[in-house]
C-alpha cells in the first residue's frame, strides 16, 4: 500500500480527505468567483500571515519560548515551504492582474507570458528538492536522511528521475501566450493546457510529494492535486492552472500555520517503510513516513514516461502543424481547448 490507511484510523483519515479536497474546492470557488475574495485569500490573508511569520523567527531568534515552541517554528521550517508558498501567491496575484486586467501590466500582451514563467519557478523549486534528497542521502541506491522538520527521507535515483521529469514538465507547457480571461472575468483561462499537460503534471507532483513530503503526501499529493484537476475537468474549462495555483497557496498557508493536523492529529495518515533494509531498526527510532522504496522506483519511472511521452507528442504537433508549441496552440482541435475557448472573451 502507498498509504497505510487499513489501520483502527480509517475512518478519521478519509474524513481528514473529503474535509481538504471539499474545502480546497469550496474556498476556491470563493477566491475565484469575485474581487474581493480574491483580494480576501490572496492579499490580506499572506499579509497577516507574513506578520506572524515574521514574528515567530523574531520571537525564536530572541529565545522566547512561546516562538521556539511555536508548531509552525518546529514543523514547517524549511526553506521549500516558504519558497513554494509565496511562488504560488506571486502566481494567484499575476492571474488576478490578467483576468481582471488590472493596470498596464494586465493589458500588456507581453505579461501573458508570465504564468509560464511562475509556474516553471514552482516546478523548479520541487526540482531543486528533489535534486537535494539524492545529495542529502549520499548515495544515487538509496539512503536516509533526516529534514530540519525530523521527517526521515529515503533519497535515491527515483528522485533524480523525477526531478528529470519535473524538467520535462516545464518543456510540456504549450502555447505561452494563449492566455485569456473569461468572459465572466472569473478565470483566467490557458486553453492549450489540456487534460495531457494536466496528466503528466499531476503524476510528477503527485511523485515529488511522496518522495519528499513523506507525511503529507495523503493530503498534499491527493486531496491537493484532485481538487483543481476535477473542477477543470466538471466545471471550469481552461481554469486549470488558476485552480491549481489557488489551491496550492491557499493549503500552504493553511498547512504552513496547523501543521499537526497532518503531523500529529487523529487525521494523520503514515506507514511503516518496506524494503528499506531494516533502517528503522538501525536508526534506533521510529520513522512515520509515507515512503514505500519500491514505490517510489516505480511511481519515478512512469512519471519520466509520461512526461516523456506528452512532450514528444507535443514535438510530433509542432512538426505536423510546422508551429513553435511555445509561442502557438497546439491542442486547438482537442475538445478541452475548444470548450475553454468558448468560455473567452
Amino acid at each position: 500500500m502507498i498509504f497505510q490507511i487499513y489501520s483502527g484510523g480509517t475512518g478519521w483519515q478519509l474524513l481528514g480527505w473529503v474535509m481538504v479536497f471539499g474545502g480546497l474546492i469550496l474556498v476556491n470557488e470563493i477566491a475565484r468567483r469575485t474581487k474581493a475574495g480574491g483580494m480576501a485569500c490572496f492579499f490580506a490573508l499572506p499579509a497577516v500571515l507574513t506578520v506572524y511569520f515574521i514574528s515567530i523567527y523574531v520571537g525564536a531568534a530572541r529565545g522566547a519560548e512561546w516562538a521556539l515552541n511555536n508548531q509552525t517554528y518546529v514543523h514547517m521550517n524549511s526553506w521549500f515551504h516558504y519558497a513554494k508558498l509565496y511562488a504560488a501567491l506571486a502566481g494567484c496575484i499575476g492571474f488576478m492582474v490578467l483576468k481582471y486586467h488590472w493596470g498596464k501590466l494586465g493589458k500588456s500582451h507581453g505579461f501573458k507570458v508570465f504564468p509560464f514563467v511562475i509556474v516553471a519557478i514552482n516546478i523548479l523549486i520541487a526540482v531543486v528538492s528533489d535534486f537535494e534528497s539524492v545529495v542529502r542521502a549520499g548515495s544515487i541506491a538509496g539512503g536516509w536522511w533526516k529534514s530540519s522538520e525530523g521527517v526521515w527521507l529515503y533519497g535515491g535515483w527515483w528522485n533524480i528521475l523525477n526531478g528529470i521529469a519535473g524538467i520535462l514538465n516545464i518543456l510540456c507547457m504549450t502555447g505561452w501566450w494563449g492566455i485569456y480571461s473569461s468572459k465572466d472575468k472569473k478565470d483566467m483561462l490557458w486553453p492549450d493546457m489540456t487534460w495531457c499537460f494536466i496528466l503528466a503534471y499531476d503524476i510528477w507532483n503527485f511523485q515529488y510529494t511522496y518522495l519528499n513530503l513523506p507525511t503529507h503526501s495523503w493530503y498534499c499529493g491527493f486531496a491537493l492535486l484532485l481538487a483543481p484537476t476535477v473542477a477543470n475537468a466538471l466545471w471550469n474549462k481552461g481554469g486549470w492552472i488558476q485552480n491549481r495555483a489557488n489551491t496550492l497557496a491557499l493549503w500552504c498557508m493553511f498547512a504552513q500555520v496547523f501543521p499537526l493536523f497532518q503531523d500529529a492529529s487523529r487525521f494523520t495518515t503514515v506507514s511503516s517503510v518496506y524494503g528499506a533494509g531494516g533502517a528503522a531498526a538501525a536508526f534506533g527510532e521510529a520513522m512515520p513516513t509515507t515512503a514505500n522504496p519500491a514505490a517510489q522506483g516505480i511511481i519515478s519511472v512512469i512519471s519520466i514516461v509520461v512526461n516523456l511521452a506528452v512532450f514528444l507528442v507535443i514535438l510530433k504537433r509542432a512538426k505536423q502543424q510546422n508551429k513553435n508549441p511555445y509561442t502557438n496552440e497546439i491542442f486547438t482541435d482537442q475538445k478541452d481547448f475548444k470548450l475553454a475557448m468558448d468560455r473567452a472573451e
